[in-house]
């Protein structure tokens, strides 16, 4: 698995484990995982090391499952500080071993936020969770105090003395499909924390392959299909209407307008497989700006919220998964009357045009600027 990021902290502070889980699903209702943590102010002159530590094992039939400890470094200067969770290399032993994370604080640091989490479905179990730091005389690393490190305080209405589950820099929903509890499962070690988790379905956005209802080819198309809208979904749900009404320059298309033209062209794809049409007159002037963008694109979609262009993304997308349950894969192979072309390669340009414009999206999003901070003028004092 390829693991790039970890937290980020626009916004709720988004929990990302990039590669395995994405945002949409860690913020679904039925979420897939769950975690602890303590947060420590902490600052320095110079670049120091820290690790941190902890006993774990991981008990589960579910090959999706694993925990880990995690670290995420919040800087004061906007940037990134270090952060790993483990993701590259979880914990899938079922027997007690020692895990270490190692990092870096520096000038910029102001907190370390660290804890252990765990995914899907079993039983996960923690101990002994450490914090060293470096001393910048010593140069030695030096045991952090912290609060119930070993879990030998008693769980008081659900909650772990001494760590937290939500807070200023953390979001993490309350979620009664994992259950927290102090075992003493091993003779010798005192209590330990585990966690377990019941009833959890494989989120399969990830996976590319068949799915229930379709035929194979057509599955793995809808699987790549909706693997790219919740990319796309994901990239902008959490902007405002600013936002999505930036124009980059006077060329550039807003990022409303692009969800629209993502919208239309499949729309105009919908059309052309299943009906073996183009746009009427009414569908033409509905449609036509978002298809064309240009300066009909840049007048016609501004000063609208996220939910209202995502809510007409969604529904075109639901009627090209309506339609597609009714064909099969000998469909997609058909070529189309005087074309050289079949359908597989029509609705294989429908995805690769989301991921043309997640890419566009992506850029466009990285250089709104920040919101103008309006200061009004004092009066001045009349004598």
């Amino acid at each position: 698995m390829n693991f790039l990021n970890f937290f980020s902290r626009k916004h709720t502070m988004c929990f990302l484990i990039i590669g395995f889980l994405t945002i949409n699903n860690l913020y679904s209702q039925d979420q897939k995982w769950t975690l602890f943590a303590k947060s420590i102010k902490m600052t320095t002159d110079v670049k120091l090391k820290f690790k941190l530590t902890a006993s774990m094992k991981t008990v589960t039939d579910d090959q999706s499952a694993w925990s880990g400890i995690w670290v995420r470094v919040d800087n004061n200067n906007e940037e990134y500080g270090f952060v790993d969770n483990m993701g590259n290399r979880p914990v899938l032993s079922d027997e007690w071993k020692t895990y270490e994370i190692n990092g870096f604080i520096d000038k910029n640091t102001e907190s370390i936020n660290f804890g252990g989490l765990c995914v899907y479905n079993g039983k996960f179990y923690f101990d002994n969770i450490k914090l060293y730091v470096e001393n910048k005389n010593s140069k030695e690393l030096e045991e952090i105090e912290l609060e119930n490190y070993d879990f030998e305080k008693e769980i008081v209405d659900g909650k772990v003395p001494g760590w937290d589950y939500n807070g200023p820099n953390l979001y993490n929903p309350v979620n009664d499909k994992y259950n927290f509890k102090l075992v003493k499962d091993d003779p010798s070690k005192n209590r330990s924390l585990c966690i377990t988790g019941k009833n959890i379905e494989l989120d399969k956005t990830n996976i590319i392959g068949e799915r229930e209802d379709y035929t194979l080819q057509v599955g793995t198309l809808v699987s790549m299909l909706n693997n790219l809208s919740s990319r796309v979904e994901n990239a902008v749900k959490y902007l405002d209407q600013r936002e999505l009404d930036h124009l980059h320059d006077e060329k550039a298309n807003s990022i409303g307008a692009l969800i629209m033209h993502l919208a239309a062209a499949e729309k105009y794809y919908q059309l052309y497989t299943f009906e073996n049409r183009g746009f009427n007159e009414e569908e033409e002037k509905y449609w036509g700006p978002a298809l064309n963008l240009d300066d009909a694109g840049r007048e016609t979609y501004k000063g609208h919220d996220v939910e209202h262009y995502l809510k007409i993304y969604k529904e075109v997308r639901a009627k090209t998964l309506e339609e597609l349950k009714k064909r099969d894969d000998n469909w997609l192979a058909e070529i189309r009357p005087g074309t050289s072309d079949n359908n597989h390669s029509h609705w294989f340009h429908v995805m690769e045009h989301q991921s043309s414009h997640l890419g566009q999206i992506l850029f466009l999003k990285k250089r709104i600027p920040p919101e103008p901070n309006i200061q009004l003028e004092k009066k001045k004092k009349i004598d």
